[in-house]
């Protein structure tokens, strides 16, 4: 049975278990709903979440579980000299993963039986035909040890998936029988279905925190192994980013540091000034009909993809700024300072464009947040509307302010899009802003994309900058939101 078949099963199951629930709850009660403990909701709803959540726990922890035993397993089954003298264990699993893609394919589309599949070894040129056939393309070669290895893949892994059908739809069954056979007109439904929900609660929290644990240890762990194969000391004090896989690379984060901030102050210095004149208008000048015309209109911006913004800038902001600061004597300015659309002004731009809703909305609702009072004693004392707005309203929401303009950076700070296709790809320190750079994101791109060998610096150094960025980012939103906290401890 298909996963997706099996969550549709799950909860068709636990919706009949609601209705039997909530039935046999008024039936042990006479039909009379007064004489049961809580409403008959409840009943039905303490059915449906015995036969649901036990469930759907188990089969999303199998889902994330399985897949490594899998690789674990089958790894095994690999002799060394079956793996190539300049490749890798996980090299030759990715091509076991394709052979086991493409066996299944072939199997679905009819193209090859079960027992077809399961009697080729040696005869992989005929495979690799008949899978071509079929739009699967195998990145290399593979020994008959990848073949068989990706047969067996196969065979746990169907062997797994038809456990966790058999384990998941006995767990739904005996939570469906459970619940229903302790429901009666004494049970206390509504307790057992409250202090559920609250566990849900509180799961779901740590969930969230859990994550986020993972994602630090994940690259914290690997930042290390970086670390024992390059030196730290370069990393964080060298002037060069030269990355080149013969072992002899030069890895420093500060030119890319110095991208990031130098991109980031540009966006900043554009979303900053119009995000808050956007929001000063809209909170304090613009009538109703405006406001609920203008403020959703604004905020189009924020929804639309970062890639549209780096298409609009490699195409749009890029040529713009070349025809004007380029093109020698044929360009608008008749000076040859930009030599192509790349550069940081261009990549700065968009994204202060990108982040003008963001401000302006978080700055919009910590100026609504200014008491109404302050705004009519200081018109009361005789000031205009300008000299409120700027001597009362903008001094009292200054603090939340400044935390909104501290969270735009940390989103400016972690942009990728924008950067890849405006900014450019070269790493140094420079003050030009008509100059293509790099920033740490890109760079964790670069280093990360193709068939990387996961065991060199070079690779490695991705995890080292994420992290880098990580600390920088978090630190960045834990000082905005503490002075957005002390903001509404004052006004609230």
């Amino acid at each position: 049975m298909p996963t997706f078949w099996l969550v549709v099963f799950v909860f068709a199951l636990a919706a009949l278990g609601f209705l039997a629930g909530r039935a046999r709850a008024l039936h042990s009660a006479g039909g009379n709903a007064r004489d049961l403990h809580s409403l008959p909701n409840y009943y039905g709803a303490n059915v449906l979440l015995t036969t649901l959540v036990p469930a759907l726990l188990v089969l999303g922890l199998w889902l994330m579980i399985q897949p490594s035993v899998v690789q674990y397993r089958v790894s095994g089954m690999i002799p060394e000299q079956a793996i190539p003298e300049n490749s890798t264990l996980g090299l030759v699993m990715m091509d076991v993963h394709q052979v086991a893609a493409g066996l299944d394919l072939a199997v679905d589309e009819g193209a090859l039986t079960e027992q077809e599949a399961g009697t080729i070894r040696t005869e992989f040129t005929d495979l690799r035909a008949r899978l071509g056939e079929l739009g699967v393309a195998l990145g290399s070669d593979v020994r008959p040890e990848v073949l068989q290895a990706a047969q067996r893949y196969r065979a746990i892994d169907a062997s797994g998936h038809r456990n966790m059908v058999i384990v998941v739809t006995l767990l739904a069954l005996a939570g469906l029988g459970f619940s229903w056979q302790h429901t009666n007109k004494d049970f206390r439904a509504r307790n057992v279905v409250e202090q559920g929900i609250y566990a849900l609660l509180v799961l779901a929290a740590l969930l969230a925190i859990l994550t986020t644990i993972g994602i630090v240890l994940s690259m914290f762990f690997e930042s290390i192994s970086f670390f024992k194969l390059h030196s730290w000391t370069d990393f964080f004090f060298g002037g060069t980013w030269a990355p080149n896989f013969r072992g002899d690379s030069e890895l420093s984060i500060l030119p890319l540091l110095w991208g990031t901030l130098y991109i980031s102050f540009i966006a900043l210095l554009v979303a900053v000034p119009v995000g808050l004149f956007a929001a000063v208008y809209l909170s304090e000048y613009a009538n109703g009909h405006v406001r609920a015309f203008a403020k959703p209109l604004l905020e189009i911006l924020a929804g639309i993809p970062t890639i549209v913004y780096g298409l609009f800038a490699l195409l749009t902001v890029g040529p713009a700024l070349v025809s004007v600061f380029g093109n020698g004597p044929e360009g608008l300015l008749g000076v040859d300072w930009m030599s192509g659309a790349t550069s940081v002004l261009t990549a700065g731009l968009v994204m202060g464009i990108m982040l003008i809703p963001f401000v302006s909305s978080l700055s919009d609702d910590i100026i609504n947040a200014v008491p109404q009072t302050m705004r009519d004693g200081s018109l009361g004392l005789g000031a205009t509307k300008s000299e409120t707005v700027r001597q009362v309203v903008l001094p009292a929401a200054l603090p939340g302010i400044v935390g909104a303009i501290l969270l735009a950076a940390s989103r400016a700070i972690g942009e990728t899009m924008i950067v890849v296709m405006g900014a450019g790809a070269i790493a140094k320190f420079s003050l030009n802003p008509l100059e293509s750079m790099t920033t740490i994101t890109t760079r964790i791109v670069s280093q990360l994309t193709g068939d990387t060998d996961f065991a060199s610096a070079e690779t490695l150094v991705a995890f080292a900058l994420g992290i880098t960025l990580f600390v920088l980012t978090l630190g960045l939103n834990v000082l905005a939101l503490y002075i957005v906290r002390k903001y509404r401890e004052q006004y609230e």
